[in-house]
């Protein structure tokens, strides 16, 4: 994922420091709101907290009705070791700027996943000795901020480093083993043919480590493409990688990919406008794709002028828009209608109603989001499953809802 910095992190820091004496107090964070479905974490788009010039996510909810964000970027310290940080400059282990943020969303109802790695820095997995250290270094991140999703993002320079997408991969499989339900994507670069020669490399890593994703992600833009034509056939193209790395069928790819785009003009002058989203949107739906995300929240504002003079920039998209108008595919794709007027208030959650869902069935083929009851229990799928009986293995691919 692409950073395009404003010079604004120090600033942003200061303030969001500032604004955490009204928030909530650090450490509250895990327990302020309740887990969302995974299908709000799959739509969280890319906000940047500390860098080119924040907006307030609260605002974006408000206006939007978006409930996730996906924050940007944990990286290993500038002068090297085995710590997370935010953007290589700040250790998470003394955060307060940050979460702040996470503080604020989640009394409103909302919730974050944090994304490791992006575009350039330096990544855990280079600098970490091994799976098990890189994996280490970030459950430091998923237990300061209770996390319940965490994004890997593999692309250049890591995802040409065979050892540091080895530990990458080892240690968001030993993350999903050691946090049952926790929401795992894993995002690469995209290209005309689906993606790369590194990303299938990426691919085959996971296939021998035995890991499956909630998703694999990628992201078609900066290669060339034109529009959001191109941007389904890459992801047509995506699904076919899948489907012969893992001997998926086609429904069980698709169950399995995402989509992350960049709105506005990309870092190579390319231009995605919103009814590029709508199609790419329309598309995921349709194929009953995992995920849909963007780069960036930061960057989902119009441009003064409205073409930032033909350059691309990280705060603002340099096509006609409305301030959030990306951030509402992010919305549809979860399933949840903006609000067209004044925002009102979150309602309280209604509690889960306690009728079973159609008995579980040894030959149906569920995928993820399915619901079903077994044992006077109802299940969730994780991700696709055939004759693999709910409840019989913790780490199975099913999620227990409740007693029913």
């Amino acid at each position: 994922m692409r950073r395009l910095h404003a010079c604004l992190g120090a600033a942003a820091a200061v303030a969001l420091a500032a604004a955490g004496s009204t928030a909530l107090v650090a450490g509250d964070a895990a327990g302020a709101t309740a887990a969302l479905s995974d299908r709000w974490y799959a739509a969280a788009p890319y906000l940047m907290p500390l860098d080119n010039d924040p907006p307030d996510a609260t605002a974006i909810m408000d206006a939007t009705g978006l409930k996730t964000f996906q924050l940007a970027f944990v990286l290993a310290p500038d002068g090297g070791g085995c710590s997370p940080t935010w953007g290589g400059t700040a250790p998470v282990s003394s955060d307060t700027a940050v979460q702040s943020v996470i503080d604020r969303i989640r009394a409103k109802g909302g919730d974050v996943s944090v994304s490791i790695g992006g575009y350039g820095g330096t990544k855990l997995g280079q600098t970490c000795a091994d799976p098990a250290s890189t994996a280490a270094a970030y459950q430091q991140v998923i237990t300061k901020y209770g996390l319940r999703a965490v994004d890997f993002d593999l692309e250049e320079p890591e995802y040409e480093n065979t050892a540091a997408i080895k530990n990458e991969i080892g240690a968001a499989k030993i993350l999903q083993q050691n946090n049952p339900g926790l929401y795992v994507s894993v995002t690469t670069a995209g290209t005309a043919d689906g993606t790369g020669w590194f990303g299938k490399q990426m691919l085959l890593e996971a296939k021998s480590q035995g890991f499956t994703p909630n998703n694999f992600s990628i992201m078609p833009f900066d290669g060339g493409f034109n529009g959001a034509a191109s941007q389904t056939g890459a992801l047509t193209n995506f699904n076919a990688i899948l489907q012969s790395t893992f001997g998926w069928d086609q429904a069980t790819a698709y169950a399995h990919e995402g989509f992350s785009g960049m709105n506005g003009r990309s870092d190579t002058g390319e231009y995605f406008a919103q009814s590029d989203f709508q199609t790419v949107l329309d598309f995921a739906t349709s194929h009953h794709m995992d995920r849909f995300t963007f780069w960036s929240l930061n960057r989902d504002r119009p441009c003064t002028p409205v073409d930032n003079g033909g350059r691309t920039s990280g705060t603002c998209s340099s096509v006609a828009q409305n301030a959030w108008d990306f951030a509402k595919y992010s919305v549809q794709f979860a399933g949840v209608t903006p609000p067209s007027t004044t925002p009102t208030p979150t309602p309280t959650p209604t509690p889960p109603g306690t009728s079973c869902k159609p008995a579980w069935n040894s030959a149906t083929a569920y995928v993820g989001g399915d619901e079903v009851s077994y044992d006077k229990h109802n299940w969730k799928a994780k991700w696709w499953t055939q004759n693999e009986v709910p409840g019989a293995s913790e780490w199975g691919p099913w999620q227990d809802e409740g007693t029913c």
